[in-house]
């Protein structure tokens, strides 16, 4: 990480509270602590969402008021990562289930239409100005509706707001450098802590996911993994323990003796250091590998 960024601005764009803990926090909390500005847009509130951690099943807060709880989980998160927070104020469009699907819900954030998704977020880049934009790839990370349209949101934003004729009234225009896909879900790194696991005699938590991947390799399907390469890997190993407390922090969505928590922040430092990107669209010359960033990027 480099020692310091001030002067940079960096923002994330998320589905939900508790999508910014588990995909690049640490990454966050490294740059914020050197100094540059980083904002988290989620675009929605997770309205639509249940209790995962099953020791939260009975508190009468989440019972009474999921959304408000997570409201709360969100800012304690976003202060343990040091970052700054916009809601951009869509409802959660919830994760459909059964054979045939069922459709969505009326108005939530998956079945609007682009641009006026997109707006919001094209005003909050021309009032922020970052220099660097992440979000996921064109599976969404995983295939929910919010992420997979909170892709669509994030590029279309990230190519619509240096342009002065497009979304009139949302500020002056704004041209961002950088635009990256978040890898968190790498298979790469999930095979090597799985192999460090085993070495170690300790059972792995990630040999169902990577079985799935190299079976949907073997039928000739797209993986549900990231079919980006990575050209950036950010080293964010110091601030592995602020990941780990803001994950926390969404205590109605996170076990936490669960699948985030299986391997120690120790042996994690040791195996994968870094968390890791896909440079996809670039208006500054880079050099690929990246180990930053704001590579080429003068603020």
């Amino acid at each position: 990480m480099p020692a310091s960024r001030e002067g940079y601005r960096l923002l994330t764009v998320h589905a939900h509270p508790d999508d910014e803990s588990s995909k690049g926090a640490a990454t966050m909390a490294g740059y914020a602590a050197s100094g540059a500005e980083v904002m988290v847009a989620t675009c929605t509130g997770g309205e639509r969402g249940d209790i995962l951690n099953a020791k939260m099943e009975d508190d009468p807060h989440g019972g009474r008021d999921l959304p408000g709880l997570r409201r709360l989980e969100m800012a304690h998160a976003v202060a343990e990562l040091g970052v700054r927070h916009r809601w951009i104020g869509f409802a959660d469009s919830g994760l459909p289930e059964g054979d045939p699907l069922p459709d969505l819900p009326f108005g939530c954030f998956a079945l609007q239409p682009l641009e006026r998704a997109a707006a919001p977020l094209v005003k909050l880049i021309r009032e922020f100005r970052p220099h660097v934009i992440i979000s996921y790839d064109e599976n969404g990370g995983y295939p929910h509706p919010d992420h997979i349209m909170a892709h669509r949101v994030a590029v279309e934003a990230f190519r619509a707001a240096s342009d002065p004729g497009r979304y009139p009234g949302t500020g002056e225009a704004w041209s961002v450098s950088k635009l990256y896909y978040d890898r968190a879900f790498n298979p790469e790194r999930f095979q090597a802590l799985h192999d460090e696991l085993e070495a170690a005699g300790l059972e792995s938590p990630y040999a169902e996911r990577l079985a799935q991947w190299l079976e949907a390799d073997a039928e000739g399907h797209q993986p549900p993994a990231p079919t980006h390469p990575t050209t950036t890997q950010i080293e964010c190993g110091n601030f592995f323990e602020h990941r780990e407390r803001a994950l926390l922090a969404h205590r109605t969505q996170v076990d936490p003796e669960g699948f985030f928590f299986a391997v120690s922040i120790d042996m994690q430092r040791q195996v994968w250091p870094y968390e890791d990107y896909s440079l996809i669209e670039s208006r500054v010359e880079s050099t690929l590998p990246e180990n930053d960033l704001f590579a080429g990027i003068t603020p």
